[in-house]
């Protein structure tokens, strides 16, 4: 499989799953209530989703601090090279 086509793939996926989350979370029409069997499950399934969310939000700072430096890293090697390559004698 090519790039492109992971890319649909994976947009697929992430649309089907909001689409699941918005189904799921949204109220329900007046004069139905909710069998309190589901009302725990949605207290239980917030509490999880707020332990991802920060779970998430963790891992994003890490990504985005080690990106970071890996562009600090990248732009000083990049300068070194280009020092290197005008100190060269020129023929």
């Amino acid at each position: 499989m090519g790039w492109r086509t992971k890319l649909v793939f994976l947009l697929i996926v992430y649309c089907a799953g909001f689409a699941t989350a918005v189904y799921y979370l949204a109220p329900l029409p007046e004069g139905q209530t909710a069998p309190s069997s589901l009302q725990v499950a949605q207290v239980s399934s917030a509490l999880k989703a707020q332990t991802l969310i920060r779970s998430f939000n963790s891992g994003m700072h890490k990504c985005v601090g080690f990106s970071k430096e890996a562009a600090r890293d990248a732009a000083k090697l990049i300068a070194t090279k280009i020092k290197e390559v005008d100190l060269q004698p020129k023929n």
